[in-house]
């Protein structure tokens, strides 16, 4: 009896690691997905030049709106030029609606930014910040990351099914 108690809370446990493993891969994903759904573009933060409101390393939400909204002090999200794919993060000195440009700078910079940016070149004001979070999700986009989280998931269920296996050799062996 008390073998058959030992047996059956290592099954739990087993289980209970299997599933775990199980969500905790949908919780990182939904992370991704459901903000983009929700209109959200997400990025990961690479310099420091927005510290210590915006550590290396953080997730950030940026939800698009109209530039002429946007408010002296917010932080936002714009293409480092019009042919450049390269993304900065830099708060909002000035809006001047008049001309279409914002004059930024980041947080840790002594100047502000030597270049105005162009409404054309508005990504989208900052939302959320989650320190941390940002090489995480990255890696999880990249080939390794997702082949990763397959892993994580098909070991997860591998664990439930030798559960279910073992609780059913607990009803043969009854």
């Amino acid at each position: 009896m008390k073998k058959q108690r030992g047996k059956n809370k290592i099954r739990k446990l087993i289980s209970a690691a299997g599933t775990g493993m199980v969500l905790f891969v949908i919780i990182l994903c939904s992370l991704l997905v459901f903000p983009g759904m929700a209109g959200f573009h997400m990025f990961h933060v690479l310099s420091g030049s927005m510290e210590p409101e915006m550590p290396v390393g953080s997730l950030i939400y940026v939800r698009e709106g109209q530039p002429e909204d946007v408010a002296d002090g917010e932080i936002i999200a714009f293409y480092a030029s019009q042919d450049s794919s390269g993304i900065i993060t830099h708060r909002v000195v000035k809006n001047n609606i008049v001309s279409g440009i914002f004059h930024t700078k980041g947080d840790a910079n002594a100047k502000e930014d030597p270049m105005p940016v162009s409404y054309d070149n508005y990504i989208g004001r900052v939302e959320k910040i989650i320190p941390r979070l940002g090489a995480v999700l990255t890696a999880m986009t990249s080939f390794q990351g997702k082949a990763a989280a397959a892993c994580v998931v098909g070991l997860g269920v591998l664990l439930n099914l030798l559960a279910s296996r073992m609780g059913k050799e607990k009803e043969t062996d009854g």
